[in-house]
Formats: structure tokens, C-alpha cells, sequence
């Protein structure tokens, strides 16, 4: 079970930071994502980090602006979200992907929603202009 919380209203410029803990699962073994939908869009990718959390993926739209962690010791990954633009606008969502879904580097395909197997509630950040 994933829990997403940190979401927020937040002018242009400003930021935020998402956090989602797991619970019921061995959090070290899963690569994390985070992705969102924007109100009449598809869900996209943000971002995602290996299970070691020393690698990291992002999508350009957030790349040098959001950055992603995790803490296996308490099961939570975070995004922080610094200079905000309202095209930021969506509902956030945090999913946890088997580190086997994603080859032998653990990473193959990482920005793919497939490859996620459980899905946070989602949080909502709105970037007022």
C-alpha cells in the first residue's frame, strides 16, 4: 500500500515536496516512481529512482527543477518540486515496480507505467500563475 501526501496550492516559483511511504512490502526491493495527470490529459512520467536510490530518471519537462529520493529506512520516497510552473498542475502519483519487472539492470524501462504494480492514491498540486 502506497500513501501520497504533500500536495498542496503553491504560486509560480514556489515549492513543494511529495512524499509517499509504503507499507506492507519489502520497500528496498522496488523501484519508485512518481507520475501525474493533468486535468484532461494522460497520466505521465516525472520521475523514478533505482532501488539503491543512486540512480534517477527524469522527464524533461521537470528535469533540474524536481528531484527525487528515497529513505528505505522509513519505506518513503519523496519528490521535491522547486520552481513550479502552473503547466505543473496534476494530480501527483507515487507507484512501486518490482525491481525484477525491470530487467537485469533494474532500470529498463523505468518510465513506463506498466512496469509499476501498485499505485499510491494520488495528491494534488495546483501552481497558481
Amino acid at each position: 500500500q502506497l500513501q501520497a501526501s504533500g500536495g498542496g496550492l503553491v504560486q509560480a516559483g514556489g515549492s513543494l515536496r511529495l512524499s509517499c511511504e509504503a507499507s506492507g512490502r519489502t520497500f528496498s526491493s522496488y523501484v519508485m516512481g512518481w507520475f501525474r495527470q493533468a486535468p484532461g490529459k494522460e497520466r505521465e512520467f516525472v520521475a523514478a529512482i533505482s532501488v539503491s536510490g543512486i540512480n534517477k530518471y527524469y522527464a524533461d519537462s521537470v528535469k533540474g527543477r524536481f528531484t527525487i529520493s528515497r529513505d528505505n529506512a522509513k519505506n518513503t520516497v519523496y519528490l521535491q518540486l522547486n520552481s513550479l510552473k502552473p503547466e505543473d498542475t496534476a494530480v501527483y502519483y507515487c507507484a512501486a515496480a518490482p525491481r525484477a519487472h525491470l530487467g537485469y539492470t533494474g532500470t529498463i524501462d523505468i518510465d513506463y507505467q506498466g512496469k509499476y504494480d501498485s499505485w499510491g492514491q494520488g495528491t494534488l498540486v495546483t501552481v497558481s500563475s
